[in-house]
């Protein structure tokens, strides 16, 4: 029982870390008014996930330092994609949208030879003369010319 608390206090004291480093990176330690966390779509510390986040406390409890630490480098990377937009340094070529990348059903690190890749499997699957969905293929070329400025 002891080191079960331990590790829950541990767990609440990295993640309450990540809010923190949030804060101070994006926002100067305040956030404004009307602008959002990161932090509060990715993690909710109460055992019951009440704000619907992508990761509660029981999941985290209950998966592996690999796991972890995989969480925690896209939830990085989800802030400094933020970070970028807000400071209007977004035309970096490496720094892809992870809600972008998501929507294609690449990780979050996926680089410019996955993106391409995976379009042309999409591509092929939605493309109306191949019996594909027109809307989807439409979707998938707008979000291609986001992804790559093309």
């Amino acid at each position: 029982m002891f080191d079960d608390i331990t590790r829950i206090n541990e767990i609440k004291r990295r993640v309450r870390k990540l809010k923190h480093f949030e804060l101070n990176l994006r926002f100067n330690k305040i956030k404004p008014p009307g602008k959002y966390l990161v932090w509060d779509k990715f993690f909710d510390l109460h055992s019951t996930n009440r704000n619907h986040a992508k990761y509660s406390l029981n999941h985290l409890l209950s998966i592996s330092q690999e796991e972890y630490k995989t969480i925690i480098n896209e939830y990085l990377s989800y802030v400094y994609y933020e970070h970028y937009q807000e400071k209007g340094i977004s035309s970096i070529q490496s720094v892809y949208s992870p809600t972008l990348l998501s929507n294609l059903g690449l990780p979050f690190d996926a680089n410019e030879h996955d993106i391409k890749k995976r379009f042309r499997e999409l591509a092929n699957k939605y493309h109306p003369d191949k019996g594909g969905d027109a809307k989807m293929f439409i979707e998938l070329m707008e979000t291609y010319k986001k992804l790559l400025g093309r």
